[in-house]
């Protein structure tokens, strides 16, 4: 396959100003997003902060240690005749809830912008931009920019190093030998002080007093600043071609050229200790060498043809949502659902969401890019046991809402969702699939065993059924439910038996007895609650299709995402049909539409597949830059694209008893697919 064909049919390109979709430079621990110029430069003609951030810039307001876990208050709720106590609320201490929730929060490390200067000394605005022309190479991961500032055309090439956290930055323009362009750092507040439960924060460029920005060094051709907040801290070094560096701010640093040339490169390196710098051909090259080497290895699909319309535009967010999983979901913890663009949910990885940002990696060749964050897990191991023996459980409870340290946090919703626990074993599985070695076996097996222990001690042996009930209290994945009146959801009973019996075949792999209860609880699992011919969101919702028709129609996952051996088929094609004809599409999330094409593939409903995965909704939107459009002020949502990433996987190559080739796709003829390197979905 002509892979780099593939690719750069799909190249992004602008002419004109888009609010929605800046563009990304980055390697999966950082990234740096620009606007038309190729920097910063006019952050308010878009609808989103222009970030640049990494998996290792956190803060804590205050102090690390402000708040502990056990200053936040407990609600009691009873579980099967104990009390169990969860962090829903304030309570009687609100301050302590939000500062827990709040923190740590995912830093903006700085905002790297243009200063045009017009002939009467003014600074440009973008009403003074014009004659745009920008294209994101995805072969070589790297930004060019071309446009004009009142006429005179400036140039500028933006790039990323594929190890550092360093960005090259090549600028060619008249404007420089006049003294009319500047390049500069400015530095907004740490803090995140509101408390709505999802609201995407701008940037804090007030409170001046709240963080410290000192130009440490400052030398021919470079320089060094020094970042201060409460107790934490990082540094940003500058190396440049010719002019000279200087604080113009309390938290501003700008570097003015030398002004008898008309170019000028720049390095800006970021670390939490002194970063070295890479010159910038050093950083371009490494890019290219990286993003090469990304787009020749792992899978490939071809979508070129076939005779259905929507096939160039669906091989369109294949293509740019394998670019952005990589840039944003591939590093070293759990990708929070905005990625490494910006802040939502304070910057915290929602852990439910991991499985969707990152189970396509294995099946697409490249589960490199997913064991990093799975070696989180082992990490925050015990945390994870201590949250199970805080409630009366056995084993390690994964909580849902964390930052990088892994602890919970208080949350509406967060703590009583349990449909990330078997996230990890199934990642594990993916991973020994591709990789089948007693290396991967010896990894994560405390991980898959201590797993399975919670969830043993979790489920809940109903006399009267003779078979194991999940919750109450819980909170299914469609999070519209009540904690204390939520019972065996579909999707849940399915993957708790699923989790369980991973727990038993990695028993078996490494020699070992598997656990009785692990074996019990499989084997013993609640039958999915159905009424008139339709699987329910759970067994205490009658009014799952009039009332609660909103959200996610998780119950479909218990057959596409899972191989659904408690499922009736039938009964699970009626129920598609119906969240078809009934559900609020505009309330649904990114990821529900390809978990949907995945059920109706296993279904064997090719056409439908396809029909959901190019719904026409708003939160089924990808935009020029590839990102998953949700709504005003979150136009990144990474869930959606990697769902979609494993829903083709699945289509194109299968799943454990999957029929003929490319099985989930119309075998009308009007598809024609062609893939290398794919792994079928378990």
């Amino acid at each position: 396959m002509d892979r780099r064909k593939i690719v750069e049919r799909h190249q992004p390109e602008l002419k004109n100003w888009d609010p929605l979709s800046p563009f990304t430079v980055g390697n999966g621990e950082f990234a740096f997003s620009a606007d038309i110029t190729g920097l910063q430069t006019f952050p308010q003609a878009y609808e989103v902060p222009l970030g640049t951030q990494s998996n290792w810039g956190w803060h804590f307001t205050g102090g690390h240690r402000k708040f502990t876990a056990e200053d936040a208050e407990l609600q009691q709720f009873d579980t099967h005749g104990r009390m169990v106590g969860y962090p829903m609320k304030p309570g009687s201490k609100p301050e302590a809830y939000h500062w827990l929730r709040q923190n740590p929060h995912r830093l903006q490390l700085g905002r790297l912008s243009f200063r045009f200067l017009l002939e009467s000394g003014e600074e440009a605005g973008p009403e003074d931009i014009s004659a745009i022309r920008q294209r994101m190479d995805l072969w070589t991961g790297i930004l060019h920019s071309e446009f004009s500032v009142r006429g005179v055309p400036v140039s500028v090439v933006t790039s990323c190093h594929p190890q550092a956290d360093t960005i090259g930055v090549r600028v060619r323009s008249s404007l420089i030998a006049a003294g009319r362009l500047q390049i500069f750092l400015r530095f907004p507040a740490p803090d995140m002080t509101h408390s709505a439960w999802a609201k995407t924060v701008d940037l804090d460029w007030g409170n001046d007093d709240r963080h410290t920005t000192l130009l440490l060094e400052k030398r021919a051709t470079e320089g060094r600043i020094g970042r201060v907040m409460d107790e934490d801290s990082y540094e940003i070094k500058l190396e440049w071609n010719a002019g000279q560096l200087e604080q113009t701010g309390i938290h501003e640093i700008t570097l003015l050229p030398e002004l008898e040339s008309e170019s000028l490169e720049l390095s800006v390196a970021f670390g939490p200790v002194k970063p070295d710098t890479a010159t910038v051909v050093e950083i371009e090259e490494g890019s290219r060498r990286h993003w090469e080497a990304f787009w020749q290895s792992g899978a490939a699909v071809d979508f070129s043809g076939s005779t259905d319309p929507r096939a160039f535009e669906l091989e369109r967010r294949v293509v740019l949502s394998q670019f952005l999983c990589a840039l944003h979901s591939a590093g070293s913890l759990p990708p929070q659902e905005t990625g490494l663009m910006y802040n939502s949910w304070f910057g915290k990885a929602h852990l439910e969401m991991h499985w969707w940002h990152g189970a396509h990696f294995p099946l697409w060749g490249r589960e490199d890019q997913l064991l990093k964050s799975m070696d989180w897990y082992t990490r925050i191991l015990p945390i994870a046991k201590e949250l199970a023996e805080s409630q009366g459980y056995e084993g390690a409870r994964w909580p849902k809402m964390v930052g990088f340290d892994g602890k919970p946090c208080p949350s509406p919703v967060a703590p009583g969702l349990i449909w990330q626990q078997p996230h990890p074993m199934t990642m594990a599985e993916l991973i020994y699939k591709a990789d089948p070695s007693q290396a991967t076996l010896e990894r994560f097996r405390e991980l898959v065993f201590a797993s399975a222990d919670f969830m043993v001690s979790y489920a809940h042996w109903n006399d009267e059924t003779g078979a194991y009930d999940l919750g109450p209290p819980l909170i299914p994945a469609q999070e519209c439910h009540p904690l204390h009146s939520s019972k065996n959801p579909p999707y849940e009973l399915e993957y708790w038996k699923y989790g369980l019996e991973i727990a038993i075949r990695w028993a078996e792999r490494l020699g070992v007895a598997a656990d009785p209860g692990w074996v019990e609880v499989a084997s013993s699992m609640s039958p999915p609650p159905q009424a008139d011919g339709v699987y329910l969101a759970h067994a205490l919702c009658e009014d799952t299709f009039t009332a609660k028709n909103r959200d996610h129609p998780s119950m479909l996952g218990a057959l596409g995402i899972l191989p659904g051996t408690l499922v009736d088929r039938e009964i699970m094609r009626n129920t598609l049909l119906k969240v078809k004809e009934v559900w609020m599409w505009d309330s649904a999330w990114g990821w529900d539409f390809p978990m949907c094409a995945m059920t109706a593939a296993r279904l064997g409903e090719g056409d439908l597949a396809v029909d959901f995965l190019l719904l026409d909704a708003v939160k089924n939107t990808y935009l020029v830059n590839g990102h998953n459009y949700q709504r005003p002020g979150l136009s990144a949502y990474l869930p959606g694209n990697g769902g979609l990433l494993t829903a083709i996987a699945m289509m194109a190559c299968g799943w454990s008893d999957a029929p003929g080739h490319n099985p989930g796709f119309p075998q009308d003829g009007s598809w024609t697919v062609k893939w290398e390197g794919l792994k079928p979905l378990m």
